[in-house]
């Protein structure tokens, strides 16, 4: 366990008191289990697209899904690493800026947290987690730059989606939402059994009606993309995802941006190597600037990270 892996484990320990375990799998949910691990077993592992953090990651993922332990999934070590933010001082100053919005009812509702996978509460803050919040802060940023009701988006498209957080956020906002997120399939997996445990109605695959569709092949997103209508409000997501991905990989996705003209992007300034900064800003003028209204924020609450926000 190097110095980061403690220091991680410390912070999660002062939400010690607010931990609340699961201890077995509830009634209907090993069908959801059995389910994700018989897909999980017959996976063939790609290294396709994927740069070497999230080669690693994907086996771990693999890993938990194979071998059935999934229970308290959101207090392991790996998963907070990628997916999951919990005792970060700079969480006060997120809290604190919705907290004296304008909004802070609709704010306080959407970072209600809930026991699934047993997240880490913030400690000064139990009602909720530093993810939620952190996830919510986001959009409460892209309100303020666009003035636009959530509720008024008729497609979103996640682009690495985590756990399925912020697809558990929107849906609070608009029942009625068709929500796309397209990642990795052993983590479309985990995706699938946390939406589930949610009461969502996900679906693998986009050869089905529900709302939300996890997918994981490009030729699939495209379809998505090709059957949108673009008098709809459409909105991409890709918080810390498309900024992870490779150059070339960014290339083949040009098409993401025909139809959807509201974006949120999180990205932090270096990643393997890449000079984020540098590719965004470039990505802004060339792909974003030209027909709709788009800017490059720099955090307030976190250092050397930023937001590209746009809209039509």
């Amino acid at each position: 366990m190097n110095i980061r892996d403690i220091s991680r484990k410390l912070r999660a320990n002062l939400s010690f008191f607010f931990n609340e375990n699961e201890r077995s799998y509830l009634r209907g949910e090993l069908k959801i289990i059995k389910k994700i691990n018989q897909k999980a077993n017959k996976i063939k592992f790609s290294k396709i697209n994927k740069l070497s953090t999230h080669q690693l990651f994907s086996r771990k993922i693999l890993n938990i899904i194979k071998n059935k332990k999934l229970l308290n999934f959101l207090q392991l070590g790996f998963i907070q690493q990628m997916f999951f933010i919990h005792n970060r001082l700079f969480i006060i100053i997120e809290l604190i800026e919705l907290r004296l919005d304008k909004e802070w009812k609709l704010w306080k509702k959407l970072i209600e947290e809930n026991k699934i996978g047993n997240p880490v509460r913030y400690f000064l803050y139990p009602k909720s987690s530093g993810n939620k919040i952190h996830q919510v802060y986001h959009l409460k940023k892209y309100k303020d730059f666009s003035k636009i009701d959530f509720k008024k988006f008729d497609n979103v498209i996640e682009f690495g989606g985590g756990y399925g957080n912020m697809a558990t956020i929107f849906y609070k906002i608009n029942s009625k939402l068709k929500y796309y997120i397209f990642d990795t399939y052993e983590v479309n997996l985990l995706q699938y059994y946390y939406l589930k445990k949610c009461n969502l109605d996900v679906g693998l695959g986009i050869n089905n009606k529900n709302k939300i569709k996890l997918i994981c092949e490009l030729n699939d997103l495209k379809n998505v993309v090709k059957k949108t209508n673009k008098k709809n409000k459409n909105l991409f997501i890709a918080n810390w995802s498309f900024s992870e991905i490779s150059l070339n990989f960014r290339k083949k996705l040009s098409f993401l941006f025909n139809k959807y003209f509201y974006h949120i992007f999180s990205f932090q300034e270096n990643f393997e190597n890449i000079d984020n900064l540098k590719y965004f800003k470039k990505f802004n003028k060339n792909n974003l600037k030209k027909k709709l209204r788009s800017d490059i924020f720099k955090m307030k609450s976190k250092k050397n990270n930023f937001y590209l926000f746009s809209l039509k």
